[in-house]
């Protein structure tokens, strides 16, 4: 019997599944950095997202709220829906929106647009507004600064694989403070103000960080000794993260220009520049 061979695997996107035309204008328009369309498309949103956040900002000051508080009712809800639009718009113009829903720009796209909608539930909540000064992240792309893109991976892959030391070495540090803490606790007491082991703990941070806020203080000359050898080590500490991420960046190998067109499936962009499939989804990257 001769022996049979492998089924081939199912692609991991759908073959036969095309937008319609006016989904692929709408997509390269949103998605797009090429055509006139897209970069006016770009353009206005920058500036919107400008805009919503400046008026976030600036309605947090009372007495800018106070003469001007129904300017600013308005101008939220106008940019909520806008945004509520566009994002609606994103999503008709992909494939598979869900894979969209959960890349990194659909989620922040999303977290732009609910804190208005549960400011009815939670008041206050609607300054988390702020978080759509991550969508400018967008502008990187829209103005093709690729060199800029790259920098960005190498940062982010060297930050990735520093990541375990760098979580030893704050294991190692909040082992310190809680030692430290506590034996200020003992040594001092409540009487200089250190009144129970987890305040003992915050001041010991407070110093060991070299931010010293002068609230609480040691009085007796054995707790001058402590504080005075933790600041000494806070110094030597400081260089530790640093200097395992820059060891980390120096392994990072160069990487490769980025491609800034959007995927028309799930709607991810910074694929390598010479990719024909989309690496979040499989999907190819030319257009149907």
């Amino acid at each position: 019997m001769k022996p049979r061979k492998p089924s081939p695997k199912k692609p991991r996107y759908n073959e036969g599944e095309v937008l319609s035309p006016w989904r692929e204008s709408l997509h390269s328009i949103i998605f797009g950095a090429e055509t006139r369309p897209a970069k006016i498309f770009d353009l206005v949103l920058i500036i919107s997202i400008v805009c919503s956040v400046l008026s976030v900002m600036l309605g947090s000051v009372s007495t800018l709220h106070e003469r001007f508080a129904q300017w600013f009712f308005y101008s939220e809800w106008f940019f909520t829906l806008l945004f509520t639009v566009e994002y609606a718009l994103r999503l008709i113009s992909v494939r598979r929106p869900w894979l969209y829903c959960r890349s990194f720009f659909g989620i922040v796209d999303f977290l732009s647009i609910i804190p208005t909608y549960l400011n009815f539930l939670f008041p206050g909540i609607k300054y988390m507004l702020i978080v759509r000064v991550l969508r400018l992240l967008r502008v990187f792309r829209i103005l093709k600064l690729s060199e800029y893109l790259s920098e960005a991976q190498i940062l982010m892959q060297a930050l990735s694989q520093s990541c375990h030391k760098i979580l030893v070495f704050l294991y190692t540090v909040c082992t310190l403070v809680i030692v430290f803490g506590s034996l200020m606790y003992v040594v001092e007491g409540s009487e200089a103000g250190f009144t129970s082991i987890p305040k003992s703990v915050y001041w010991a941070i407070v110093t060991l960080t070299t931010v010293g806020y002068g609230d609480i203080a040691p009085q007796t000359p054995l707790g001058q000794i402590i504080a005075s050898t933790i600041m000494i080590m806070g110094y030597g500490i400081i260089a530790v993260p640093t200097g395992i991420y820059s060891a980390e960046l120096l392994k990072v190998g160069k990487m490769e220009e980025i491609n800034n067109q959007a995927c028309p499936d799930c709607g991810e962009t910074g694929h390598d520049y010479d990719a024909s499939f989309c690496k979040y989804c499989g999907h190819p990257l030319d257009s149907d």
